[in-house]
């Protein structure tokens, strides 16, 4: 049996106390001392983590994470996400439609329903939580979890957690993956050096859980930085910003090109807002 997944931290002092020891480890970290990446695989479950600094005042990244609505904003930016909405119901719930990297009619996709839950709000810390029990093909119990704190007037430590566990057909489909669409695909954990001396990166599945969590951290990045636009522009500048930040990590990320991404994403988008969603 596989240890379980150690806890992660929690409040503002663990935060700051766990990103203060990623800067002092001894190991390369690719992107220096801003951005760190990890990930945890057991028999039954995978988890990815980041820890960010990011440029903008702690009270701007409360308001930003701290409503479902926005999150609607956020996820959609993701290559794999094509529908996200959320209802006016309590506890709120966000109905997020799956799919492939291309565009797909809302009935081929799978419909994930997450609970939203604003754990923790103050005036130095900020925690949400995204759950859905059940996922796509063998995969359940979700959780993409964020918290938030800062560090001076116009700074703020982000950490954000993506996780869930999956069956034997989850297994056994991702196997598939990883020898056929997925076999020359690589993570962000440096685990050694390449015989060119370049740095060798993880595979497999926490290759796969460490690109999705990076996107959806490239995303909340993206919304932070386009809150401020006006309102016709902020869709359009949010997905530029989405896709150009993923090609600075190109060997990881690039899927499709910028002009089909950003043609997908506003048909996307434009349908998230004039659709609703199926009955779940």
């Amino acid at each position: 049996m596989a240890a379980p997944l150690p806890p992660a931290p929690f409040g503002p002092a663990a935060l700051r106390d766990r990103f203060a020891k990623l800067r002092a480890q001894l190991e390369p970290n690719p992107f220096g001392p801003r951005l760190y990446v990890e990930s945890l695989e057991t028999s039954d479950r995978l988890r990815g983590e980041i820890y960010a600094q990011v440029d903008h005042p702690f009270p701007q990244v409360r308001e930003a994470l701290g409503h479902a609505e926005h999150w609607s904003q956020i996820l959609i930016l993701h290559l794999n996400v094509k529908y996200c909405r959320a209802t006016n119901e309590l506890p709120q719930m966000l109905d997020v439609s799956l799919g492939r990297k291309f565009d797909q009619p809302l009935e081929d996709a799978h419909w994930v329903r997450f609970t939203y839950r604003p754990t923790r709000a103050s005036d130095d810390y900020l925690r949400v939580e995204l759950s859905a029990p059940t996922g796509p093909m063998g995969t359940h119990d979700y959780l993409i979890a964020v918290e938030a704190a800062p560090i001076d007037t116009n700074q703020s430590l982000v950490h954000l957690t993506y996780s869930y566990a999956y069956d034997t057909s989850a297994w056994l489909a991702m196997k598939v993956y990883l020898i056929t669409l997925g076999r020359d695909k690589v993570g962000f954990s440096v685990i050694g050096t390449e015989a060119s001396g370049q740095p060798k990166y993880v595979e497999g599945v926490r290759g796969v859980v460490e690109r999705n969590i990076m996107r959806y951290y490239l995303a909340i990045d993206a919304y932070l930085g386009t809150r401020t636009l006006p309102v016709t522009e902020q869709d359009q500048q949010m997905a530029l910003a989405w896709f150009d930040a993923t090609e600075r990590y190109a060997r990881q990320l690039h899927e499709i090109d910028r002009d089909v991404y950003l043609k997908m994403k506003e048909q996307e988008m434009r349908r998230q807002e004039t659709q609703p969603p199926p009955k779940l």
